[in-house]
């Protein structure tokens, strides 16, 4: 069954130009579910059917999996048996019958206007790796692109004179995102003071932002690099790499930015996903209104 796999993958990165964090996460669905057959006596896919992808679902909702978890799964498993079908190595899909599980719809967390510049004033700007992270995190909250999209991104993909970044997201969907102007000005500095300092002379990095060893720093590298700076911020909200993401969103519909210019910034292809951003501000503007409008409590 391994072997399916690997030639499911292999059809995917070659037919479909899928991500390698997406290839990777098809990858791991299939393998833990070929895993869950192989322990439950199943040798051979034509002996899987409804039973066995439902009873796995079940097992990992009892495991405590996200519901996003769980509809995650299902795609992946369908995608996997439409394959097999389509290369004629089984002659019926059973995950077609399968209901993925509803998803809920959580608000996502933001931080306050007060809170992001106080996390974005963290960084020691005098430093190579200071300044680096001063525009890492201003280009997240200027723009509000992803963190897999912020490390991706090489040098020739932002124009700070000229307020605006290149973005390829996901799909390899192209976007242009505009930049405001402290963002820019703090890229203009990292990239023509710090960054010249943090490259190894042998080398020629064509990444954006560089970790000390002059190569394209990671997804994991960013992410103990604003627990850090959340820690030192004193920030009680709980800090995600999409953290910044979601505070712009909510703070441009706050101010009056019309959903589909968000939903165009984001790179959302469903404008229900930026929906949920209308929700944060829409119980932003009770709150203004109740402290600010003489009638709106009743003083007992």
């Amino acid at each position: 069954m391994k072997q399916e796999v690997e030639s499911f993958i292999r059809y995917l990165a070659a037919e479909r130009s899928l991500a390698p964090n997406t290839l990777e996460s098809y990858e791991r669905d299939i393998s833990q579910y070929i895993e869950y057959l192989e322990q439950t006596g199943v040798t051979s896919l034509k002996e899987s059917g409804k039973l066995n992808i439902s009873s796995y679902l079940l097992r990992l909702k009892q495991m405590g999996r996200a519901s996003a978890t769980l509809s995650r799964c299902v795609v992946s498993i369908r995608a996997f048996y439409q394959f097999l079908v389509r290369e004629r190595l089984l002659l019926t899909d059973p995950s077609l019958q399968v209901e993925a599980p509803k998803l809920e719809k959580r608000v996502p967390k933001v931080l306050s206007v007060t809170d992001v510049e106080r996390l974005l004033e963290a960084p020691h700007t005098a430093t190579p790796n200071g300044m680096r992270d001063k525009a890492m995190l201003e280009l997240l909250y200027a723009t509000g692109i992803r963190v897999s999209e912020l490390i991706s991104l090489d040098v020739d993909s932002v124009h700070p004179a000229l307020g605006f970044i290149r973005c390829v997201g996901k799909n390899e969907k192209e976007r242009i995102i505009p930049l405001g102007k402290i963002a820019s000005q703090c890229l203009t500095v990292y990239m023509e003071s710090m960054r010249p300092k943090l490259l190894k002379q042998s080398k020629q990095e064509h990444a954006l932002f560089i970790n000390h060893l002059g190569t394209r720093i990671t997804r994991q590298g960013f992410w103990k690099i604003i627990k850090r700076y959340a820690v030192e911020s004193e920030i009680r909200v709980d800090i995600t790499p999409h953290t910044l993401r979601h505070s712009f969103a909510a703070h441009l519909l706050e101010n009056g930015a019309d959903l589909r210019s968000v939903q165009e910034m984001l790179g959302h292809a469903d404008i229900s996903t930026t929906q949920i951003y209308a929700q944060v501000a829409r119980g932003k503007m009770k709150d203004v209104y109740d402290r600010a409008h003489p009638r709106a409590r009743i003083e007992s």
